[in-house]
């Protein structure tokens, strides 16, 4: 019983840190992003609060906070105040099975446990791909239940968008579940070790995955309605999407969940094409007498390349006009789609060639 305790207790840490370092991640890109558009159109970005503005996260947290929070007369209360919970807890609950560093077993209090991985479950990609689904839910419910028609038009383009371009992110991972034979976020992160050479998007045998990694990232972009396919929010043409009528802390979770979904999104790509926590260069993880720190190596390697696909979003944000939408149909159905199906044809084929 005693152990049965620590367990959940250290289980409970887990959560509680990775929760903590996921929302203040969600913080810290508010401004990163805001920064980078500032100096990639040549102005300053956020000045004003704290030096150089960084504590313009805080200023806006404290403003969302003490806003009102209006319920439009003709809304579904009920529908309108989950919605916001439904689309943030589906994109926290995705972090679970990602692999952060070094899957250790380190004993504590005679109970064995692995810092960082919170649970490692042999239907790791299907988890995420299946709670990545529901999220969508709350931005079609919020613009329904809203009773505004700006609103209806986000709900039902975003309704549109999570059907084509689901589909394109679900088969890119195909290619990567052939070569690895497994499921769980742990073991394909594992099967990648020993240089950028074995990293799904370019090792060489049986098929490199590097298309399949361009499909999984565009198509990701579009699931999380970024610039350019940032439609079911379009400000130009729908006022403020399927979020025009909340504000106050409502309104703040539809903002979390965006940036949450972001991060999740590049961790997903990190583990299944990049390695994961693995180095790019064997001698650039510490080894033999330093082993002992080879989780700080790791968590280093895997932070770098989640900012790296961070960095990413900021940079379409910057450079690309958002799409019409009949453009945004067409490009998921008749060029990723294809593109998608084709790969997984000839992994297939050159897996079984060289198996």
């Amino acid at each position: 019983m005693v152990d049965v305790g620590i367990k959940l207790a250290l289980t409970l840490t887990q959560i509680a840190s990775v929760m903590g370092i996921v929302l203040l991640t969600v913080a810290l890109l508010t401004l990163l992003e805001r920064k980078v558009l500032g100096w990639m159109q040549d102005r300053m970005g956020p000045m004003e609060v704290g030096p150089y503005g960084i504590l313009q996260p805080v200023a806006d947290g404290l403003k969302l906070f003490f806003k009102e929070d209006i319920i439009p007369a003709g809304a579904n209360r009920i529908m309108f105040s989950m919605a916001p919970v439904l689309s943030l807890v589906p994109a926290l609950i995705g972090f679970a099975v990602i692999p952060f560093g070094p899957t250790w077993n380190v004993e504590w209090f005679g109970v064995e446990f692995k810092p960082f991985v919170i649970s490692d479950i042999n239907i790791g990609v299907l988890y995420i791909l299946a709670f990545a689904s529901i999220g969508a839910y709350g931005v079609i419910l919020g613009g329904w239940s809203s009773n505004s028609k700006y609103s209806l038009l986000g709900g039902l383009r975003s309704a549109a968008q999570l059907i084509s371009y689901e589909l394109n992110v679900g088969l890119a991972i195909v290619g990567v579940l052939l070569l690895s034979s497994s499921l769980s976020m742990v073991t394909i992160t594992e099967a990648q070790t020993g240089g950028f050479w074995r990293w799904y998007a370019f090792a060489p045998l049986p098929f490199p995955q590097f298309i399949a990694f361009v499909v999984f990232i565009i198509a990701s972009v579009a699931e999380t309605n970024r610039t350019p396919f940032d439609l079911p929010e379009a400000e130009s043409e729908l006022v403020a999407g399927f979020f025009t009528e909340y504000s106050g802390m409502r309104f703040a979770f539809f903002f979390l969940a965006e940036y949450a979904n972001m991060i999740l999104v590049s961790c997903v790509a990190t583990v299944l094409f990049f390695g994961g926590w693995d180095a790019p260069l064997p001698f650039l993880q510490f080894h033999g007498s330093l082993e002992h720190l080879e989780w700080l190596s790791g968590m280093f390697w895997f932070t770098v390349k989640v900012y790296t696909f961070l960095f990413l979003f900021f940079w379409l944000r910057a450079t690309l006009p958002r799409l019409r939408y009949d453009q945004l149909m067409r490009f998921g159905w008749k060029v990723l789609l294809p593109i998608a199906l084709g790969n997984i044809v000839i992994t297939s084929i050159m897996a079984y060639i060289f198996s």
